[in-house]
Parts: structure tokens; C-alpha cells; sequence
């Protein structure tokens, strides 16, 4: 089936194609340094995060199934890894297999999403994918309306919600 879906937004009365993705350019903790100490306390690059020495993180997607569509809808987040998995993640890198090497690890969901109720730390399962593919990230099966939707599907009328809630996010 085609995505490229549009829709009349209730917020700003516009047409918009309807996103399939969204995504946070750091993880939530990023932006709770003083501005003035990112660049001694912190390193960011598109994939990875790494806060004090102490602190690291690591992006991939949440993939939620759509009912009617081919492709699934995608949170683009950061998750928390430990020191170790996160340099094995990080020697295994540019490695072609690295999805056999790899063993799933351990996260804490490091992205605040809209939409449900708070999404930070809610557990993971940080699945390697070949280079270049971000990680699939897999949430803990709970009763967190985010992890029914990863498990059991959404609408395109709840793809619809959501670019509209982000929508009026943005107007503000």
C-alpha cells in the first residue's frame, strides 16, 4: 500500500503528507547539561551518546506495526546501554554480521515520547541490525499503551493523532 498518506490537520487547518517517522536528535539527558559544558562533558553523533564518561546511549527504532500498510510507523529513540555492551556495540561497529555477533542487551528507554504517558526508562531489549540499519529496539511486553501499540498494531488514524499532537507540540 502507498504512506504517503495526507490529511487536513485539526490543528493548523493544513494539509500535511502524513509522517511515518519521528524522531529526537539527542537522548532526554543531553538536555539537561548546561549548554556551556556540552562540549568538555559529552560527545553526541548521530548513533551514539556518551555523557560524562559515565553516562551512554545508543539509537534505534521502535517499529510499530500499521494495519493496511507495508511499512511499519517508526519512533526514532535513544536507549541507555552499559558501559560494556555499549564499547561491545562499539567494537563490532563496522562489522559486516554484526546482527550474529551481537547478542540483544539490556536498556532503559532514554527518550521522553509524546502521546503516552512517560516513556523514559521503560525497559528494552536493544536488537543489532546489519551496518548501517539502526538497532531495533524491542520494549519490555507491559501494559504501557507504547508497548501494545509495538506488540499488538496501530491504525493510521492513531498515525494521524499523533502528527497532529505534535502538530499543536510545535505551535506552541
Amino acid at each position: 500500500m502507498n504512506n504517503n498518506i495526507g490529511f487536513e490537520c485539526s490543528c493548523c487547518g493544513e494539509f500535511h503528507e502524513l509522517p511515518m517517522s519521528y524522531g529526537s536528535p539527542a537522548p532526554y539527558y543531553w538536555y539537561g547539561i548546561d549548554p556551556g559544558e556540552l562540549d568538555e562533558r559529552s560527545e553526541l553523533t548521530s548513533d551514539q551518546c556518551v555523557i560524562e564518561e559515565k553516562y551512554f546511549f545508543i539509537r534505534g527504532c521502535i517499529e510499530i506495526p500499521v494495519y493496511g500498510q507495508d511499512s511499519p510507523f517508526i519512533w526514532d529513540v535513544w536507549v541507555s546501554l552499559s558501559e560494556e555492551n555499549f564499547l561491545r556495540t562499539n567494537e563490532f561497529w563496522d562489522e559486516e554480521s554484526r546482527e550474529e555477533i551481537v547478542e540483544p542487551m539490556f536498556g532503559w528507554l532514554s527518550t521522553s515520547l509524546p502521546c503516552y504517558p512517560e516513556t523514559l526508562n521503560v525497559k528494552t531489549m536493544v536488537n543489532t541490525r546489519s551496518v548501517g540499519i539502526r538497532p531495533y529496539i524491542e520494549l519490555e511486553p507491559t501494559d504501557h499503551p507504547l508497548a501494545i501499540e509495538q506488540t499488538k498494531g496501530i491504525y493510521m488514524t492513531r498515525v494521524q493523532e499523533i502528527a497532529e499532537i505534535l502538530c499543536r507540540m510545535n505551535e506552541a
